[in-house]
């Protein structure tokens, strides 16, 4: 009977949430498209693109990104790439750039009005001096492959949407990295859903920051990005307002054709998402602890309870364990993730409920968030409910 105690039953529990999870993961995997199956060739009478740019403080990264998008195989677009007060040689190398690209206009921003975070703006500021009926917001340390945005039009176009996100692969320079990556990218999937997003009558929404494309008539109706003027998750809150007004919006894969470095190292990781991880849960504090007690219990404890458990309890914890790693398996051949990071999955979802957890104490105790040099006021933020 000892077998059947506590252990057993917090088994049976984490196993009976996780085997749902899983399935849920699996079938949505197999609902979402991929970039990979539209035409690389440019249709007859294309539509004008207008892709922008935010950049604060890029240097490290720019001069790469931006060329890949100069050099972009769509025949009729326009580089508006907005320079959010930068303080390092971002601006210089934006200049020196334009010169020799007429195709690039670059917009310098020296002063932030008060009510909006600077990225928002940046992107809001651009989308003002775009004339393209097809915008596509991107970040300044995107690589993108030559025939992606030809490939994008054409899957909006031939599924007849107002919104389209395209998923990016993750460059990590070290292993640990690309577990950590790996599993966020498990975790952000199950918290969006995003294979429901097409779904008119499912609430549940996508935006990714590296590849937003949206037909301008329908950014305007929503009021752009001064309607989340002051939302850290810009990027996901613009697809949750062209989905709640009724707009078509759908993902799609192409880690083949847009890639990012997300971290160059835990520490940049741990400061980065001190920006979006409590805003993400809509700083709900209940939600957050709710959260972190979830994945400690079905992502952390079953690989710790391999060893300190025995009998049914042990093998209920290896069921759960196999299944997390068949799925992980499933999500990186979808995402080009190396399949053997599966044995970091347990540390890189203990560094995330560490992020998540210490993100949501440090912006309550601060007030507010730092973000690129700029404090924003909590109490301030959480008017911008959407």
């Amino acid at each position: 009977m000892e077998s059947l105690g506590f252990s057993f039953w917090l088994a049976a529990i984490t196993l009976a949430l996780t085997i749902p999870a899983a399935i849920e993961l699996f079938i949505g995997n197999r609902s979402v498209g991929a970039l990979r199956d539209m035409s690389p060739v440019p249709g007859a009478g294309s539509k004008k693109v207008s892709i922008i740019v935010a950049a604060r403080n890029e240097q490290r990264n720019i001069r790469t990104a931006l060329q890949s998008l100069l050099d972009l195989g769509y025949p009729d677009y326009e580089l508006i790439v907005v320079n959010d007060r930068s303080e390092d040689e971002t601006g210089r190398i934006l200049d020196t750039m334009a010169t020799s690209h007429p195709r690039l206009k670059v917009i310098h921003i020296d002063r932030l009005p008060d009510g909006w975070l600077g990225k928002n703006h940046a992107l809001w500021t651009g989308s003002r001096h775009a004339n393209g009926p097809y915008l596509l917001f991107t970040d300044a340390d995107i690589v993108m492959e030559p025939t992606v945005v030809t490939r994008a039009v054409a899957y909006l176009e031939h599924h007849r949407l107002d919104h389209l996100a395209a998923t990016p692969s993750m460059q990590m320079p070290t292993a640990f990295l690309g577990m950590f990556g790996a599993s966020f990218i498990i975790t952000f999937a199950l918290f969006t859903r995003p294979w429901k997003a097409q779904n008119p009558a499912s609430s549940c929404h996508i935006g990714i920051g590296a590849f937003n494309l949206v037909r301008a008539d329908a950014y305007r109706q929503v009021g752009g990005h001064e309607t989340i003027r002051l939302r850290p998750d810009d990027d996901i809150k613009l697809g949750k307002i062209i989905k709640k007004a009724g707009f078509r919006q759908d993902v799609a894969y192409a880690p083949e054709f847009l890639a990012v470095e997300w971290y160059a190292s835990v520490s940049e990781a741990v400061k980065g998402l001190e920006k979006n991880a409590f805003s993400g849960a809509d700083y709900n504090i209940p939600l957050v602890l709710c959260g972190a007690a979830i994945h400690t219990l079905c992502s952390i404890w079953p690989f710790a309870a391999l060893f300190l458990t025995d009998g049914p309890a042990r093998g209920l914890n290896i069921a759960v364990v196999l299944v997390t790693l068949l799925i992980f398996v499933d999500c990186a051949r979808v995402h080009h993730v190396r399949i053997w990071y599966a044995i970091g999955y347990p540390l890189g979802i203990a560094l995330f409920v560490w992020i998540l957890l210490r993100t949501m104490l440090l912006n309550l105790l601060q007030g507010g968030i730092y973000w690129r040099g700029t404090f924003y006021r909590l109490k301030e933020l959480r008017t911008n409910r959407v």
